[in-house]
């Protein structure tokens, strides 16, 4: 369970706090939409959990784990961050390589490395993708390489920032179906951003509106 207690963040940058004495939790097995206005500190939220933003008051748990003793790439390892645009965090130069680049991090031998990526491109239907640029890809098709790309690291939450925003309505689906099945076949605990009530009532379980 991921656990944010009385947390408080104010941006460097001057004004009030985007959160302020805020407490949530998030199980595996869920998937979990975070809504509301905008400006009222969704992604700020999902930031802070994923090791992006640290809380100036209160703490975050992952699994019992405080995450403030540890790094971004130890708190990777357990939550994978998705951003709205995944260019963002793609850089390798082919596809597997976008795979790869984590578990050998890991200290992972090429076996395991070439047997763990070739799992992943398949699950993902990108295996014909393989020798590719990531820029060759569908906006859909570079959700699924970044999805890969931290699940195989072995994270247990995943955290999506709009992921339906400029998909349509048969790729919208396609991210659904996936992350129910990601859910079942996993037993991930998913939290997304969304103003699509729709794709939430759809997918999600259950629904936290910020205030």
């Amino acid at each position: 369970m991921i656990k944010a207690e009385h947390i408080t963040y104010k941006y460097p940058r001057g004004g009030g706090p985007v959160l302020r004495d805020f407490s949530a939790s998030f199980s595996r097995g869920e998937i979990v939409a975070i809504s509301g206005k905008n400006g009222c500190g969704k992604t700020t939220l999902t930031k802070l959990l994923a090791g992006i933003l640290r809380p100036d008051t209160g703490s975050i748990s992952i699994d019992g784990l405080d995450t403030g003793g540890l790094d971004l790439f130890e708190i990777g390892r357990k939550l994978g961050y998705i951003f709205q645009n995944p260019n963002s965090q793609l850089f390798c130069e082919t596809v597997y390589q976008e795979i790869a680049f984590g578990l050998i991090n890991l200290g992972l031998d090429q076996e395991q490395v070439d047997e763990k990526a070739g799992h992943y491109l398949d699950y993902f239907g990108l295996a014909r993708y393989r020798d590719e640029y990531h820029g060759k890809l569908s906006q859909g098709e570079k959700q699924r390489l970044a999805l890969a790309a931290v699940l195989a690291l072995g994270t247990d939450y995943l955290v999506l920032d709009e992921p339906a925003a400029g998909l349509d309505m048969h790729r919208r689906q396609e991210l659904g179906n996936m992350l129910l099945k990601l859910r079942q076949e996993y037993n991930c605990g998913i939290m997304l951003v969304s103003h699509e009530q729709d794709f939430i009532a759809r997918y999600a379980d259950r629904e936290l509106v910020m205030p």
